[in-house]
This record gives structure tokens, sequence and C-alpha cells, in this order.
């Protein structure tokens, strides 16, 4: 983990951490985080690994701010530019703007008001995404919410027959297509998922900094369980991705304008709500830089977030 430039000592309350009454999440209560203290800091990044997902509310950020801010939990990755139409609206390469905006008939972010499938960003590369954080600016009335599965969970419950039939095994996560359904550009579609191209990581994963195993799906179209036939990949994924998603397990984030939110990719799964097309959304994100997913022998699991009763 890095650390921004040394903050200094307060004699305010400690920062706070209020678990949300689901299977994942917590609000921290922290005041402005550009000024966060080395000890609070502690607090808000403790938080995100017992929690899984963590909102900060009512921050008001510049582009550099928030980059300072997402540096605070290790080195930034700077997503590859987005094909928006309109590349001026990028102005820093560790940005990425979402939105459903257009101006000038040109789209100023990516993944526009399309419902988002389930996932965790970036499992197509060799080395996925550990954190991603996401700041309002600009929020719908009504809709756009964001879902987040707790993956530790979905792994516990999992029945021990099925738990069998992944042990060992690794999944095909596709680069063809992004998370809104758009083929990337470049690619072709696939018409064979066992063509498809992208790195293959085990459906069991090790947390790095917590010690946990969690089920790693990454993302359900075009999917492929090396080894098996396509028919019983595609069974086995279906079963999969009905017990990890369902509802017990998941927490939903209602936006207001000023929210930081922040979810660990190495554990949860995330998806957006639609909500109507005409409202303005605009959010700006960071994402810290990951390893590559690998199962350790020594993977625990019960993570405490999983049993924890509110």
């Amino acid at each position: 983990m890095s650390a921004a430039s040394p903050a200094k000592k307060s004699t305010a309350a400690p920062a706070q951490v209020i678990p949300m009454a689901a299977a994942l999440g917590a609000e921290v209560k922290c005041r402005d985080v550009r000024v966060l203290t080395d000890e609070d800091f502690q607090i808000v990044h403790r938080a995100a690994l017992d929690h899984l997902v963590i909102v900060i509310r009512g921050q008001t950020l510049t582009d550099p701010e928030l980059i300072a801010f997402g540096r605070r939990f290790g080195a930034l990755d700077c997503a590859p530019l987005a094909k928006t139409g309109n590349e001026k609206a990028r102005t820093h390469d560790e940005i990425v703007v979402v939105s459903n905006v257009m101006e000038d008939g040109r789209a100023i972010g990516v993944l526009r008001d399309a419902e988002v499938v389930w996932h965790s960003d970036n499992s197509y590369r060799d080395q996925p995404l550990s954190f991603s954080a996401l700041y309002s600016l600009e929020v719908p009335d009504r809709g756009g919410n964001t879902g987040f599965a707790n993956m530790y969970l979905a792994l516990e419950t999992l029945d021990p027959g099925l738990r069998q039939r992944i042990a060992g095994r690794t999944l095909k996560h596709d680069m063809t297509y992004n998370s809104a359904g758009d083929l990337r550009q470049g690619f072709t579609p696939v018409s064979d998922v066992r063509d498809a191209p992208g790195p293959s990581h085990p459906i069991v994963r090790t947390h790095t900094d917590t010690g946990y195993d969690a089920l790693y799906l990454g993302r359900r179209p075009n999917a492929y369980i090396n080894g098996l036939s396509v028919e019983q990949s595609e069974e086995l994924l279906n079963v999969l991705w009905s017990h990890a998603t369902q509802p017990e397990f998941t927490w939903h984030h209602v936006w207001r304008p000023g929210d930081i939110l922040m979810w660990d990719n190495r554990c949860v799964m995330h998806h957006r709500d639609p909500f109507d097309a005409g409202a303005r959304r605009i959010m700006h994100r960071v994402q810290c830089a990951g390893d590559r997913p690998a199962k350790s022998l020594e993977g625990k699991t019960g993570h405490p977030r999983s049993s924890m009763k509110i």
C-alpha cells in the first residue's frame, strides 16, 4: 500500500465505521478525505477489507484530489483510453468518466445508460484490479443504484458437491465485450466460447491481503470452464451464477452527489440498476492495480463479514 503526502495529526474524533444491515458494505464517516490523517486512513482501508465495499458521503473533489485519495490504497491503474467519441473529456490518464451524458452529439464517458451485468472489474486481464472507486458528480433522482455481491459468502455457502466440481478448475475470462455488452475495438464476435480471447483464472481465488478464499467469476457472457465440454461448462456456470447473485448475498447503494464508493474486486461482483435514459449521470472512477489471481493452499473460509449479524 502506498501513501500520499503525510497528513497532519488531528484531535477530532476518529473515523467511524457503520456496517450495513446486509451481507456486505459499510458507511465510513471520516470528514474530508483530502485531509485524512494516517490514523483515519488506516481505519478507512481496514473497513474496505473488512466490509468489501465502503461509502464515504459528502465529498467535494477535483480529479487530482480523487487521484490522490485513490493512490493511498495502492498504485493506480491507468485504464486504456475509452472510446467515448470525445477524448477531451478525459483530462487525466488515471480518471475514467462513467456517464450517459452527450455533448455535441458525442458521449463524454463510457457505459452510457446500459444496464451493466454482474461483473468484477477487468477480470479479462492477466492482473485484474484490486480496488475500484467511483465518485458521483451528478446522479438521477431514482434508479442507477449499484449492487454488490459478497463472493466470500457465495463460496462459503456453496453446496459441497458443487465445491468439489470446481476444485482446482480455471475459468477463461472473455475480453471481447465490455460489461455494457459493447464489442471492444479490434475484436470480432465469439461463436465458440472455447476460442474466446482472454486469460484463465482459478474459480476459487485467495485474497492476497485477507487470506480468505472467494468465488471468482468475472462476468458471465462468453465465460468458459477449461477442460469441460461447452454444455458442461454452461450448466455449471449457470448454477454458480444463480447461487452467487441471490439477493441475500447482496447490497445496493443508493447514490447521492458527493459519494465515494469503493469496492474490492477480489471478493465482490457488482452491477448497475437501470435508470431513465433522459436523466444525467456523471461519475469519475479511479482504480488500483492488482495481482494475478491465485489459489493458496492456506486459503481460509469463514470471512467475518459473511457471518456478521446486524
